[in-house]
């Protein structure tokens, strides 16, 4: 019925308005004009208003979920991959606001960056900050955070504190903003141009400069995710600071850690009554997805003033990545994925930070930035609750790609819509599939999902090629945050694996959105 009204009306306007002149004289749309409004951004899935920077961003860095990267050297695995500074070029140009450098001790005093104990290639510290200098705010304006997974002696750490401070000069941020101690941390704006560093730090802003040169220990990620002991909740912290392992840290280093401070996590209670806004702590994957699981809201409160960073498990030897999905739900910040591997993980990463200019940082929902109780498990205990009906209609496709380039090779193509959310939220329907049609398929199917927490949601198109034999081939996706969905008939111009376009490939849907009435 739809495509029926579609061509009666194209119908209507070839016969009554057959050319651009008589179409403008009436007031109305040639064909010609209607078919290229059809197809340009304002007919397309995504309000192209919000592909603008049109959020706040002028609260604190809390606030934001933050587009960031993982072990960001590496173009391959984590055993034999290549390190390489162009790694950071594409994840810089893909919106990433986060970046990470292992930095362990070189030949000739210089520190190297690579994945240590393993084998893939080694690459200069120095080059990688000048890569970071030259290509850190090309895409973005807003802060970017190196986070410095540091393994360097004291004599390379100090060549480390030099490097970055001649190399990235007055985008380097030293000091707190107007010297004054934050009761709560800046904003993207505040910091606009500014590299910020996370690392260890020798005592806090608070502290005076007569301290010793000794932190608690830090040598990768995996110990700073863990407590070091099982009764830390009820430690006080000096308790804790004598109770770890102490080693020696360089202070040039120490002085450039400012509103990432690395530490230990020993649990939500020690947190709210010690921690302060710019002490920030990193999670394994499984970690977080356990604290999220079992203790969601609490995670949510402690996200709502201090920053989280989770990072993939460490038998990922592949570069695989996590549904970074999950630890959104509670508000973790930073979350981290391996850039150079594409797939459903990258594409919810690309979708989700698509928005407000593609900038790197996006505002998360007012109910994660209050004190109010957001339970993820429970979303509809939370003040202001509001479910949302979503119906899809999935018409047809365009000039759909193939994915055997043989010539003759036909493909058989389906569709399937995904929604990414809050537990509750998590669904997936699919249509038929279409014998040898990839330049044309018509489904007309519609389907139907209730979402209970839209600003948290995504939407996923999929198309793959159907075999009843084997795996169906992917052929294009598009993956769209709830929040920036335009109703209506709309085409979704697919992209590939990789997250490029794919030239003239299209879906054709209908959206309708309607809050959810109690006889459903």
């Amino acid at each position: 019925h739809v495509t029926e009204h579609f061509l009666t009306g194209l119908t209507y306007i070839r016969q009554n308005f057959p050319c651009l002149l008589t179409a403008k004289k009436h007031g109305a749309m040639s064909i010609d004009g209607f078919q290229m409004y059809l197809v340009s951004p304002e007919g397309a899935v995504l309000d192209p208003q919000l592909l603008a920077l049109h959020q706040d961003m002028s609260q604190p860095l809390s606030h934001y979920f933050i587009c960031s990267s993982h072990n960001t050297y590496l173009m391959d695995d984590q055993l034999r991959g290549q390190s390489s500074q162009e790694a950071y070029v594409q994840a810089l140009k893909r919106g990433c606001r986060c970046v990470e450098v292992d930095c362990w001790d070189g030949p000739n005093g210089e520190p190297v960056v690579y994945h240590g104990h393993t084998f893939t290639s080694k690459i200069l510290f120095r080059d990688v900050i000048t890569t970071l200098a030259e290509y850190a705010f090309k895409v973005s304006e807003f802060p970017v955070i190196l986070s410095l997974e540091n393994h360097c002696s004291i004599e390379q750490q100090k060549v480390m504190a030099q490097l970055l401070d001649t190399i990235l000069g007055d985008t380097l941020l030293r000091a707190p903003l107007d010297r004054l101690v934050p009761q709560e941390l800046p904003s993207p704006q505040d910091l606009k141009g500014k590299v910020l560093l996370k690392a260890k730090k020798i005592g806090g802003l608070e502290e005076s400069e007569t301290l010793t040169d000794e932190i608690p220990d830090e040598v990768s990620d995996e110990d700073e995710a863990e407590p070091k002991s099982p009764s830390a909740e009820n430690l006080s912290a000096d308790a804790l600071r004598l109770n770890d392992k102490k080693s020696k840290f360089s202070r040039e280093l120490s002085d450039l850690v400012v509103y990432c401070k690395s530490v230990h996590f020993h649990g939500f209670e020690y947190s709210h009554l010690h921690s302060k806004c710019y002490e920030m702590s990193s999670f394994s994957e499984s970690k977080a997805r356990k604290l999220a699981k079992d203790t969601g809201a609490e995670f949510v409160r402690h996200n709502s003033r201090q920053l989280s960073r989770v990072y993939p498990s460490g038998m990922r030897t592949d570069s695989s990545n996590y549904n970074p999905q999950e630890l959104w739900n509670v508000g973790c910040q930073i979350v981290a994925l391996n850039f150079q591997t594409a797939g459903l993980e990258m594409d919810l990463n690309d979708g989700l930070f698509s928005q407000n200019g593609c900038c790197g940082y996006v505002l998360k929902p007012d109910f994660m930035r209050n004190d109010d109780s957001f339970d993820p498990e429970r979303p509809q205990d939370r003040n202001g609750y509001t479910s949302l009906r979503l119906s899809i209609q999935v018409i047809s496709g365009q000039q759909l790609p193939k994915v055997n380039q043989k010539e003759g090779s036909i493909v058989d193509p389906l569709v399937r819509v995904e929604i990414y959310g809050v537990f509750q939220d998590q669904a997936k329907q699919e249509t038929s599939y279409i014998d040898n049609n990839g330049f044309n398929p018509l489904w007309n199917e519609t389907f139907h999902f209730i979402v209970h927490v839209p600003e948290l949601a995504l939407v996923r198109f999929v198309v793959e090629d159907y075999d009843k034999a084997s795996r169906n081939d992917f052929m294009g996706q598009f993956t769209v945050p709830f929040t920036c969905i335009q109703p209506g008939y709309r085409h979704i111009h697919l992209l590939s694996k990789d997250g490029t376009a794919i030239p003239l490939s299209s879906l054709f849907v209908n959206i309708k959105i309607s809050e959810l009435t109690t006889e459903v």
